[in-house]
């Protein structure tokens, strides 16, 4: 069927706005299957060796195992990064970040998971938004009184959040580390983190700025809880900054009233 002499015509005013004057040759030449034609056959890939952890019961166990066996945070920290069974350690993570902060603080902040400032240093919430929680923590005169860790202690990949399973297999080296603190309030920064200690579905913003129990797995520790927006959302939502503020005052008046003399 000949061409239609109109497409023609506007494929030649096309190429000719394109800067195109001239024909090489008379008949066209398809490069692309040129191209297909000379490629040599591509081997096929050789997937990367890569450690995989061990099946969800037995990781637990492990890990409870691991936990039990931590007589201090130094200790507890070596078995965090001696445990194999979170798949998180092996999908790129530098290290384990466990924790930074006063050994017996009486406010203990959990957040989600260490990001790529973390992952790089080795301690949680170092980056900006790590820098946002360490002045709101000074406003509301709490530097000294925290220590801080996280749900799980590798970073997840593109920094999502962590899933329940991968902070279900950390859970015991996180009670451990309540126990051995003995803090009187947690703090749990963002909503992966309040979800995975408080056992609950809702969201942050429903959450956020009321008190809870949380209780250990064992059901032998209890503490109060406070939920509050993590840093990082606050880097982005400018305008939540005081409902976290709101959140801190509620905290450090009720600790201020714990540790008050009768």
């Amino acid at each position: 069927m000949p061409a239609d002499p109109r497409a023609v015509e506007s494929l030649l005013a096309f190429w000719a706005e394109a800067g195109v004057d001239a024909v090489i040759q008379d008949a066209p030449i398809d490069r692309l299957a040129e191209r297909r034609r000379a490629a040599p056959a591509r081997p096929a890939a050789v997937p990367q060796a890569r450690a995989a952890p061990a099946d969800a019961p037995a990781a637990l166990e492990d890990a409870r195992r691991l936990a039990a066996g931590a007589p201090d945070l130094a200790a507890l920290a070596e078995a965090i990064a001696g445990f194999d069974g979170c798949g998180l350690k092996f999908e790129g993570a530098r290290q384990a970040v466990f924790s930074r902060g006063v050994a017996d603080a009486p406010v203990m902040v959990i957040g989600e998971g260490p990001g790529a400032d973390e992952d790089a240093q080795g301690a949680p919430f170092v980056g900006r938004a790590g820098k946002l929680l360490d002045r709101m923590l000074a406003a509301a005169g709490l530097t000294e009184r925290v220590f801080i860790t996280n749900t799980v202690f590798w970073r997840p990949p593109g920094n999502r959040n962590p899933t329940p399973q991968e902070q279900l297999v950390c859970a015991p080296f996180v009670e451990r580390a309540i126990a051995l603190v003995q803090p009187k309030l947690l703090l749990l920064a963002g909503g992966a983190s309040a979800k995975a200690l408080l056992q609950r579905p809702e969201g942050i913003l429903t959450l956020r700025g009321r008190w809870f129990d949380w209780t250990s797995s064992d059901g032998a520790m209890s503490l109060p809880a406070l939920p509050t927006l993590h840093p990082a959302f606050l880097l982005r939502q400018p305008g939540a900054k005081k409902r976290a503020w709101a959140d801190l005052l509620m905290l450090t008046d009720r600790l201020d009233r714990h540790e008050r003399p009768a």
